[in-house]
């Protein structure tokens, strides 16, 4: 049984069972069937912000940042069970997605799409980073 802990401030209505269901729908994809744990943040733009300036060196907002929980010692791989941190409940503590709701609402805009599709596909994209997948 995979952990996904969601939270959001109240002003960010965001559905948690879509959010899970996407993120099952990956770790599922990936046949990933150890249990793990993944932590989610719907926050605004001030707060990404600071999040992007204080570990990435930038100045912008992200719509969505990925903080991958593992000994930097170790090398990346694809095998979670590589994952050093474990919660206390045995599952392999994968890391933290953070998403921008501001900016995830003007991308949902501006691909006519809704909100909650935007944001789960935002969470998706996340996981993936946190699963060792990347991009230039």
């Amino acid at each position: 049984m995979h952990n996904i802990l969601i939270s959001a401030d109240s002003r960010f209505p965001v559905s948690r069972p879509k959010i899970k269901s996407a993120l099952e729908a990956v770790l599922h994809a990936q046949k990933i069937t150890s249990p793990v744990e993944v932590s989610v943040l719907i926050c605004g733009t001030r707060k990404s912000k600071e999040l992007a300036q204080k570990y990435l060196s930038d100045p912008n907002p992200h719509n969505v940042l990925s903080f991958v929980m593992q000994d930097e010692n170790e090398p990346r791989t694809k095998d979670v069970n590589s994952y050093s941190p474990v919660a206390a409940n045995g599952s392999l503590v994968l890391g933290d997605i953070i998403i921008c709701y501001p900016i995830a609402q003007t991308e949902a805009n501006r691909d006519n799409m809704m909100v909650d599709d935007k944001i789960n596909e935002l969470a998706s994209h996340g996981l993936a980073h946190l699963l060792g997948e990347h991009h230039e």
